[in-house]
């Protein structure tokens, strides 16, 4: 079967698996049906295939949000792990419920955005996130608190190589009733043109700004960002300073700074620019396309080629945040 992703590469998978609950994953685990080798996966939108996958792919299809504590000021809420990410936040907004706006249109479901540590605009999942449920191959469950999780930019406990056998399946976020926007990122406020902001309003202008800058999988096959903003020490940030003064950075503590990869891989002439069927945006270069045919080789080439020219002009290595397989 067709296996789903969002670079539009046409890959199958010898087996598809899906589970709507977690008693049929424990039905699927008992009757042996996960064989090695084995993957989960979420929409398949950050996952980058380079061949066929000879083994079983598992999708979890396990839905509902549900509200299990509130009070003045906080709501938990417990949601499974194949609700589609959007379709959370969405819903999030309509009730007023504070924290995940910022990560309006980020393309996925709910379970990889806790593996994955999603991010965008100054928020990141893990800020929100209370607990997360599993299942492990042996049919274990475990309920992981969110300082289990090794939380860190773009990166999670979930995402080593011996958690390969652990699948989420619900995913506990603890948010706020009260009034609390993150707006000093990006051109936030600028799109909000000193209009009275609200969670409707927010979420209408982060979706604008993405989708200005990041293409439509369904239109023009890409994973969103496909490299990770990188993380220097200080001295080396102010070495490329001086170098570039008009370098756009973020400080994160004393020691430490990101650069954002768009910006020096556009410095280096990419952005547009093509090997083959695949090419890096022309609007936003932190994303790379497939403009029709290509293959997961292809991705890799460019990815390679890339990555080479940001290293030979700023002594750099930027590294991919989408996942190769």
């Amino acid at each position: 079967m067709k296996i789903p992703n969002t670079f539009g590469l046409d890959v199958e998978a010898a087996v598809f698996l899906e589970y709507d609950s977690v008693e049929k994953l424990e039905e699927l685990i008992a009757a042996g049906r996960i064989t090695s080798p084995y993957l989960h996966i979420g929409g398949g939108s950050n996952l980058l295939f380079t061949g066929d996958y000879e083994g079983v792919i598992l999708h979890s299809r396990i839905g509902g949000i549900e509200v299990t504590t509130e009070d003045k000021e906080t709501v938990r809420v417990r949601v499974g792990a194949g609700v589609v990410w959007d379709d959370f936040v969405a819903y999030c907004v309509e009730h007023g419920w504070y924290g995940t706006e910022n990560l309006s249109l980020i393309p996925g479901e709910v379970g990889a955005s806790a593996v994955q540590n999603i991010g965008a605009y100054g928020v990141e999942v893990k800020d929100l996130i209370s607990s997360v449920e599993t299942v492990n191959i042996q049919g274990v469950k475990r309920v992981f608190q969110v300082d289990e999780c090794g939380y860190s930019y773009r990166n999670s406990i979930f995402k080593r190589p011996e958690m390969k056998q652990v699948f989420v399946t619900y995913v506990c976020f603890r948010l706020s009733k009260k009034e609390h926007y993150t707006l000093d990122y990006g051109t936030i406020r600028q799109e909000l043109e000193d209009c009275p902001v609200d969670l409707k309003t927010l979420r209408r202008v982060i979706i604008r700004i993405r989708e200005s800058k990041l293409p439509d999988p369904k239109v023009l096959g890409n994973a969103g960002s496909f490299f990770m903003n990188p993380v220097v020490p200080r001295g080396v940030f102010e070495a490329l300073q001086k170098q570039y003064p008009q370098m756009p950075f973020y400080e994160l503590d004393a020691d430490r700074i990101k650069i954002p990869a768009g910006w020096m891989i556009d410095r280096c002439g990419w952005k547009g620019k093509s090997l083959g069927p695949a090419a890096v945006h022309d609007k936003q270069a932190l994303v790379l396309v497939n403009r029709g045919g290509a293959t997961g080789a292809d991705i890799v080439a460019l990815s390679d080629a890339v990555r080479a020219s940001v290293r030979e002009k700023f002594g750099i290595d930027i590294h991919p945040e989408v996942n190769f397989i």
